[in-house]
């Protein structure tokens, strides 16, 4: 194995000698076939088209500018899954004048992994005891960099505000600045209006790391990390450094494959060629890697500093999953990037396509059966349904059809013929992760007390109250996120309050991986009692006085339809399975989050349902 940062002789694309053979004279030798889908997944990941050019932006211009060209050979299309993936292909081949069809398994909603708590939800009881109360079980937030996701928002008429990743100083409402993208051919698109200058709170940094038995401001953490990491095991200079800056910098050697370092701590992409280049050798040197493996063996960090990066940097439960997945995540770093969520919740998404989708939206319908032909003696596509009781239900029929079912879920549907090899490995193999939320609901909004407020609010429920519980810190916060080594792993806080509302539902925990497993295997009236005490674990025990005895949990590995959270790939299966999620299979084309490289967010799916419409569209 060469040195971590000695480079191979490889005609100036293969940056790291170790990733590959070496014939007898010592050159090493280059996998070509490996080498050919590492720059296909890295133009797919880039949205690089074949002549150069770049999707993102077409489909920007697709997806909300102009729509798919009217078409003059109407086809009869059939879309599997109401998700966003399913929801915008369907929406954009109907408004160019094909006949669709969309069919979703679930009997209640739309929206797949967009699932919000409400009092107004279908056919179930208020999830809290303040009716206005809601909360997401599924996606949360957006960051800037997701335009298809944001303008889409904006175009469909929500309100979009911002979602404090970090706690801030006090919540601020302001003008939403548009949504603008710039192109790597140069080219800026822009939607909505500008506004003046948007300026977002101030970070205020007071959200907890309580961990070994510390319970530390983050600000804290931030001007002096030794005590934090001195109680992991990290030593030396690098108890000084922050687990974030200990992790930027150990990716840092993977980002310069593509990228450069600018001084204001954001990096710059190198011209386009070398970008993508960049991360090709990027994919094909270190998809073979977990995150653990490459902090290990390649960064030469100890396990002490592994650990404390996992635990504070929320990578514990996959650092032996993909390094890529988590990298790909990680590898915009912007200090100032804002995240965004919708008011009233992320339900309103899915549904703001309802009424334009009238008559095309059927539920209770699931997919059992695939069979497809040439077309010539009929439809080329015949799906084969049952409802949620499982009784037989009606055959659909269409010239073309859009997948939009998560690979874990389609495992279980039935092709004749059967699709192609590599289709149905990734059908197969493709790792889909758990996540777990539990949602707490208080009739005060406690996280944002003063001490004095604290007093005041318990001395109301009974005199003496105060004393009886005896003092804790004030966390008073505004949004943001905690930090913990119990088993909650990662408490949310609400960016916003509700108007009229006093109280407020807490993220008591967000978990994944493991994390998650391990509160699956409770029954979820348990997970209540559970959470709540983790929580005072790091808030104190008078957070119980508010606490109006309800909840909400959601188990993505247990739900009947999306049978897991998002598609998370294990090492290796990038280059394995990535190329294999999308190719079109005779009348059968692929969407959802996991046909694209964005995965668990909305941004993947919407991405990958303008690809398949355009695609179906110019068949």
């Amino acid at each position: 194995m060469l040195g971590r940062r000695q480079f191979g002789k490889l005609g100036g694309w293969l940056a790291l000698g170790f990733a590959c053979d070496f014939d007898r004279g010592g050159e090493p030798q280059v996998d070509g076939d490996r080498w050919q889908r590492a720059l296909q997944i890295a133009r797919d990941l880039l949205l690089v088209g074949p002549e150069g050019q770049d999707l993102k932006l077409e489909y920007l211009k697709v997806l909300i500018d102009d729509g798919l060209p009217p078409t003059d050979a109407s086809k009869k299309i059939l879309v599997l899954g109401a998700g966003m993936a399913g929801l915008v292909a369907g929406h954009l081949l109907k408004q160019a004048g094909h006949d669709v069809t969309i069919l979703e398994a679930n009997a209640n909603r739309i929206g797949g992994r967009i699932k919000t708590f409400r009092a107004s939800e279908p056919q179930q009881p208020a999830p809290f005891a303040d009716p206005a109360q809601y909360a997401e079980a599924g996606s949360m937030r957006l960051p800037d960099f997701h335009p298809l996701s944001l303008a889409l928002i904006d175009k469909l008429g929500l309100t979009r505000r911002q979602f404090y990743n970090v706690d801030v100083v006090a919540p601020k409402l302001a003008a939403v600045p548009p949504v603008r993208y710039k192109s790597f051919t140069g080219e800026v698109w822009q939607y909505g209006e500008p506004v003046a200058e948007f300026v977002p709170p101030d970070q205020a940094l007071r959200t907890w790391i309580a961990v070994n038995g510390l319970l530390v401001r983050r600000g804290e953490y931030v001007d002096d990390p030794a005590l934090v990491n001195e109680s992991f095991g990290v030593m030396g200079a690098e108890a000084g450094r922050t687990a974030a800056e200990i992790f930027n910098a150990a990716l840092d050697p993977v980002r310069d494959y593509f990228s450069d370092p600018l001084p204001d701590g954001t990096r710059e992409n190198k011209p386009t060629a070398e970008w993508i280049e960049g991360w090709a050798r990027a994919i094909y040197d270190f998809d073979n890697y977990s995150m653990g493996r490459y902090l290990l063996e390649y960064a030469l960090l100890d396990e002490a500093t592994v650990d404390a990066i996992g635990t504070i940097e929320n990578a514990t439960s996959r650092l032996w999953l993909s390094f890529m997945h988590t990298f790909i995540g990680r590898s915009d770093i912007n200090p100032g990037a804002r995240y965004w969520e919708i008011e009233g919740g992320f339900w309103r998404l899915p549904y703001a396509f309802e009424p334009m989708l009238q008559g095309q939206l059927v539920l209770d319908r699931r997919a059992v059966r695939i069979v497809t032909s040439d077309g010539h003696g009929g439809p080329a596509v015949r799906v084969e349904t049952v409802d949620e009781s499982g009784a037989v239900g009606p055959e659909y029929t269409a010239d073309l059809a859009i997948v939009t079912i998560p690979f874990s879920a389609l495992r279980h549907v039935q092709f004749d013929p059967p699709l192609s090899y590599g289709k149905r490995r990734a059908i197969i193999e493709m790792h889909y992760d758990s996540a777990t939320k539990i949602l707490l609901e208080f009739s005060r909004r406690w996280w944002e007390f003063t001490e004095e407020d604290w007093q005041q609010e318990l001395e109301a429920i009974a005199p003496g109250l105060y004393e009886q519980y005896g003092e804790a810190p004030a966390t008073r916060v505004f949004g943001g996120g905690s930090v913990t080594d119990n088993p909650n792993r990662n408490i949310y806080y609400p960016s916003h309050a509700i108007p009229g509302s006093p109280g407020g539902v807490v993220l008591a925990s967000y978990t994944w991986a493991d994390d998650a497993a391990r509160w699956d295997s409770m029954p979820e009236d348990e997970r209540y009692e559970f959470a709540l005490r983790n929580l005072q674990d790091v808030h104190g025990d008078r957070i119980a006085a508010f606490y109006t005895g309800r909840g909400r949990t959601q188990s993505w590995m247990n739900d009947p339809y999306a049978f897991g959270e998002a598609a998370v790939f294990l090492p290796n299966q990038l280059i394995e399975l990535h190329l294999h999620t999308r190719t079109v299979e005779g009348p059968l084309h692929f969407a959802g989050e996991h046909t694209s490289l964005k995965h668990a967010w909305v941004e993947g799916a919407i991405e990958s349902a303008v690809r398949a419409a355009l695609e179906v569209h110019r068949r």
